[in-house]
């Protein structure tokens, strides 16, 4: 099938990607990342999707994922190292705001893994892992990313999707900036320097007040992922779990 247009021999052309696989409709792009992953899929691979009826976030929660709406990205990453929790898809969530930055959209970043834009929530990313041993053989890397409405019922107020802020936004200019960031993301256990700066340019938690796990103000992110939290008694981490803001 093509995907907006394009057939899949020819988005790999435009997105610069080894290989894609493009669906009508999966039960998650996830799912068949993994299976062409454990075929011996290379480094690079896109799995898009027009439909997920089976889609999912974070802790088994439903991704819901109407038909050519939005954005339904596997990807898969075969890293060298071995990241700490959560620092890819920190990584992967810069990836996501730098491009829609390019289009014009000043998308912001609630940690762990949400994208946000007007204070609502645009997208998701999840990061699936399978190992070898004690080193990952691959990572299956779920971006999903409302771009087109209607949103599903019971979300409006609660949800943002990109053509609010770009009328005339593509799926297609959207990818077309974020599978190469994808195809160059660092695989260092940690966020260096630089990362850590330019993760706080896109906090959306930064300096807000934060009311579970614990009750403090949010003052960014460590090296290895974990949200910094300022409490009564110092700067405490939070290394997973959900964050409920004030």
């Amino acid at each position: 099938m093509s995907y907006d247009g394009l057939t899949a021999e020819e988005l790999c052309r435009v997105l610069g990607a080894p290989r894609c696989e493009c669906f009508e409709s999966v039960g998650s792009t996830l799912d068949v990342v993994h299976r062409l992953a454990a075929d011996g899929a290379p480094a690079g691979t896109i799995v898009l999707a027009d439909e997920q009826v089976a889609g999912r976030g974070r802790r088994g929660r439903r991704w819901l994922s109407p038909p050519r709406t939005g954005i339904w990205l596997g990807f898969l990453a075969r890293p060298n190292a071995r990241p700490e929790s959560g620092v890819m898809a920190l990584r992967v969530g810069l990836a996501v705001v730098e491009s829609l930055g390019d289009l014009g959209a000043a998308a912001q970043l609630k940690w762990p893994n949400d994208v946000v834009l007007c204070d609502r929530k645009l997208g998701g990313i999840l990061c699936e892992a399978r190992w070898r041993e004690s080193h990952p053989a691959w990572v299956a890397l779920g971006i999903g990313l409302n771009v087109h409405g209607p949103l599903p019922e019971g979300l409006v107020s609660e949800a943002a999707v990109l053509e609010e802020a770009l009328p005339e936004v593509t799926r297609l200019a959207v990818l077309e900036r974020l599978v190469p960031r994808l195809g160059a993301l660092h695989d260092a256990a940690e966020l260096d320097r630089g990362e850590v700066e330019m993760y706080g340019k896109h906090d959306w938690l930064k300096g807000r007040r934060v009311t579970e796990p614990m009750e403090g103000v949010a003052r960014g992110v460590a090296p290895d992922g974990a949200l910094l939290v300022e409490t009564e008694v110092g700067l405490e981490r939070i290394v997973g779990g959900g964050i409920v803001a004030a």
